[in-house]
């Protein structure tokens, strides 16, 4: 962040200005290699620092609560739809307040601004060190996913004997792991646990051979993915319709009326309206629908985490829905109007307020749901799937847009449609 806020301040790091006004940007001479170096590496770092913060602060914030008493349970409930909730608020404030702090007043400010936000998140991360659960590591995952496919492979042609005779040691520590049992889903995977002479040391029962032989606990660490791939995949395509609005509305708005009186609205605060739809529903959800419909399903969440999934993707097509009919009327005015169109933004806030609902049905519910599903030491994988699915999303929006724009090509149209 303080790279990112010396690229805006110091013009040593800034590209050199155009001497005279014009819109097309290769009339305009180029920034240098190192400029262009200075900016991508802190955008790296930035990188970097999401990586380590974003997946890891849900499951952090979960090892807060004791699981095992209802009061913990209930508070845990509470606590996904008011992380995300303050969330959105916080993204809200920076789509709004700050897009117009750079817009319209300053972007050093603009940048220094979070900057010195994030030094005060250090600091009081730090301070409340003391107060924490911490739970020690207990090693990766991922470095046992390609074992078990191997393992099961290479012993593809065994018997698979009884669940009993399976390679099951008992857990180093047992204070925050829990011990799965083995199932009979995905049995195939079960061969991987199939111990042979030599593959264990007798000494201290550990494997010697771990391409080979896989304990139980792994295998069902690895179904336990398998299992969520379904609704992994189903979250990838409806992000695609998120990355579609959040992108077109910003770029829309360009061309539309953004003047409210006095005020013009910047570029990057039209997805407002989205985390505005999105902020309202969450407390309602939380403190109003969840205790009115628990009388009826005697569920304590209301309703199951599948029903509230399904729920989104049912409202984002109404949302989508209106948006094509906006982009219908808008389309019609820049051809009409010769690239400008007299509407106002205003309105774009029934689509987006219709899909900031639908993400409060549809992601918060993915987040309760994967931490259902998983046990505690996979807890930490619930933000990466999260944020894999905005990463691929936006990937096959990007694959979208490029083929609609070589169909539109074929056809001979220019961007207003015209021929």
């Amino acid at each position: 962040m303080l790279m990112l806020t010396f690229t805006a301040s110091l013009p040593q790091l800034r590209p050199p200005s155009c001497s005279t006004p014009s819109e097309k940007p290769n009339d305009c001479p180029p920034p240098s290699g190192f400029k262009l170096s200075f900016f991508y590496l802190s955008m790296s770092l930035l990188v970097v620092g999401a990586g380590g913060i974003l997946p890891c602060t849900l499951p952090f914030g979960v090892d807060q609560f004791d699981r095992n008493t209802e009061h913990g349970r209930r508070a845990l409930t509470s606590f996904f739809n008011w992380f995300y909730f303050t969330a959105a608020f916080t993204l809200f404030f920076a789509i709004t307040v700050m897009s117009y702090v750079q817009n319209s007043i300053s972007w050093p400010i603009g940048f220094g601004i979070p900057t010195f936000l994030m030094l005060l998140a250090i600091v009081l991360f730090f301070l409340g060190s003391r107060m924490y659960v911490l739970v020690a590591p207990e090693g990766s995952i991922f470095s046992g996913i390609p074992q078990v496919f191997v393992a099961a492979l290479r012993k593809r042609r065994l018997r698979l004997p009884h669940s009993s005779l399976l390679y099951n040691p008992p857990q180093r520590s047992s204070q925050f792991i829990t011990k799965l049992p083995c199932t009979q889903k995905f049995p195939y995977l079960n061969k991987a646990a199939i111990e042979l002479p030599g593959e264990v040391n007798a000494e201290n029962s550990n494997r010697t051979k771990p391409w080979r032989l896989c304990s139980v606990q792994q295998i069902e660490e690895v179904k336990c993915l398998l299992r969520i791939v379904p609704i992994w995949v189903s979250g990838i395509l409806l992000y695609v319709a998120f990355t579609q609005q959040w992108t077109f509305t910003v770029l829309q708005s360009l061309k539309m009326e953004r003047r409210l009186g006095h005020f013009s609205i910047p570029p990057g605060s039209v997805g407002a309206f989205f985390l505005l739809g999105l902020a309202q529903c969450v407390p309602v959800y939380d403190r109003i629908f969840v205790p009115s419909v628990r009388r009826f399903t005697k569920l304590e969440q209301g309703i199951t985490m599948l029903q509230r999934q399904g729920t989104g993707p049912v409202i984002s097509v109404p949302a989508m829905m209106v948006e094509a009919v906006i982009e219908r009327k808008k389309r019609n005015e820049l051809v009409d109007g010769g690239g400008t169109a007299a509407m106002s933004v205003m309105w774009f806030p029934p689509q987006l307020m219709l899909m900031g609902i639908t993400d409060a049905f549809n992601l918060v519910g993915q987040i309760k749901f994967y931490n259902k599903e998983f046990p505690e030491q996979m807890q930490s994988i619930v933000g990466l799937l999260i944020f894999l699915t905005f990463g691929f999303s936006s990937y096959l929006s990007s694959f979208f847009v490029s083929l609609a724009r070589k169909v539109n090509w074929w056809g001979g149209k220019d961007e207003l449609g015209g021929r």
